[in-house]
């Protein structure tokens, strides 16, 4: 038997020590940026997973509000910066982006299963056919209620009410005494805020952002019908400070028992049904959108996915953990770890055929329903020349819609009238798309 003395011993632990620092040391490190929802949190908490699994890559986080997280990828991805190896995105800036070359394509090959992806939020974060962008998870919009002050006030709530129907029940349960509100809508202004929510009920309300000609369309009737509904709803019966409030600040007020009706992102009834975050889990109820004229168009279609931009130095250890992140084995992850109804949802066809998923998630049908009932080729009443649903997915309609929430925001705070606001927002689009040579 070979001996060794102690200053083998000494000299071998001493290599081992400096093998493992000098692996630690050549680690690739990639800069992830990402919005601050709850699954997106999550998925930082679990990422030690996936660095035991690959301990040649370190990954760095770096967490933004949404507004702030848009400005700042569009800049970096745009002059090539390379701040970031991933970066989250979503169905607006994927085909486009894709189509400009500043993103790779995602690897799909082999165990990814690309094909179990929903087939619409595949296509959306597709250019001709390549996806350039893997779904983290991927929402529509639909009606969370609360049954209980519904069925206190004699009032009921179906798929696909009427907007004149929710206005009354949100006059029925609102209570500001009790600190209870009528309704929790999106007010904060922004493209993928408070448009995102009024672009879906303008288009029940018949309208659409362009004609065939490019030519906007803010200060249409269909629009002043639909921002003056909305701002009206929410002055009577929705919570102070509406204008700031977007996705989270609804989702806090909403757990917190104070939102009698909250009409947002599919991707909330985890969070709102979830006993660890929500005083009234046991008391939420689920509907397709309403709608005033027209049911095209009434909810959105979204995901939040995982971008890699051209310019990365690090593309290889970016597709890893791209793979892993929108991978059915993450969703398992979570699932085990956490609780199925607690996993991100809206991507894979798989997610939705698992029996725990099922029995866990007692929206998971009214979730895919809306997914699957949201077509962003055919949005609109009227024709109209772009795909999207709550946006027109052209590289001017960032700041199209920007301006345009601000000036809804500004109607709805009252520092403008909605015949004000929407005719500020209709010079500003024209202004920019005769520039952009659309006409």
């Amino acid at each position: 038997m070979k001996r060794f003395t102690k200053n083998t011993l000494t000299y071998a632990v001493s290599i081992t020590a400096a093998m493992t620092a000098a692996s630690a040391f050549s680690a690739t490190q990639i800069t992830v940026a990402t919005v601050n929802n709850g699954h997106m949190i999550e998925m930082q908490k679990l990422t030690p997973e996936f660095e035991k699994a690959n301990p040649d890559i370190k990954v760095k986080w770096v967490t933004l509000e949404e507004g702030v997280l848009r400005q700042n990828v569009t800049q970096d991805i745009a002059n090539k910066s390379g701040l970031y190896d991933v970066m989250t995105i979503g169905m607006y800036e994927a085909p486009i982006w894709g189509e400009r070359g500043w993103l790779q394509a995602v690897d799909t090959s082999g165990s990814y299963d690309v094909k179990d992806i929903l087939p619409s939020i595949r296509g959306g974060l597709s250019y001709k056919g390549t996806m350039y962008a893997a779904p983290f998870y991927g929402e529509s919009s639909m009606v969370m209620y609360r049954k209980d002050l519904v069925k206190a006030a004699g009032m009921e709530i179906h798929d696909r009410d009427s907007w004149e129907h929710i206005r009354d029940v949100a006059a029925a349960v609102n209570n500001p005494e009790k600190g209870i509100y009528g309704i929790c809508l999106r007010g904060k202004a922004g493209w993928g805020d408070n448009m995102a929510f009024m672009t879906a009920m303008a288009n029940s309300f018949g309208a659409r952002w362009f004609d065939e000609n490019w030519k906007p369309q803010l200060e249409t009737a269909e629009w002043k019908n639909a921002v003056n509904f909305y701002v009206d709803l929410l002055n009577k019966y929705g919570p102070p400070g509406a204008s700031s409030n977007s996705f989270n600040e609804n989702l806090a007020l909403f757990n917190e028992g104070k939102c009698g009706m909250w009409i947002d992102a599919t991707i909330a009834a985890s969070f709102v049904t979830d006993p660890k975050q929500s005083k009234v889990a046991d008391k939420v109820g689920f509907a397709q959108s309403p709608y005033a004229v027209t049911e095209k168009g009434a909810n959105w279609l979204w995901s939040w996915a995982l971008g890699i931009p051209a310019a990365t130095k690090n593309a290889d250890a970016a597709q890893k953990f791209v793979r892993w992140a929108t991978s059915k084995e993450y969703i398992k992850l979570v699932g085990e770890k956490n609780g199925w109804a607690a996993v991100p949802t809206g991507t894979r066809a798989s997610t939705y055929a698992n029996p725990k998923f099922q029995k866990a998630a007692v929206f998971a049908d009214a979730e895919l329903k809306a997914i699957n009932s949201a077509d962003p080729n055919d949005s609109t009443l009227k024709p109209s020349p772009y795909v999207g649903v709550q946006f027109a997915a052209i590289p001017e309609f960032q700041a199209i819609g920007t301006t345009t929430g601000q000036m809804i925001s500004g109607a709805l705070s009252g520092s403008m009238t909605v015949d004000q606001a929407l005719k500020s927002a209709n010079t500003s689009a024209d202004r920019q798309m005769r520039q952009a040579g659309y006409y």
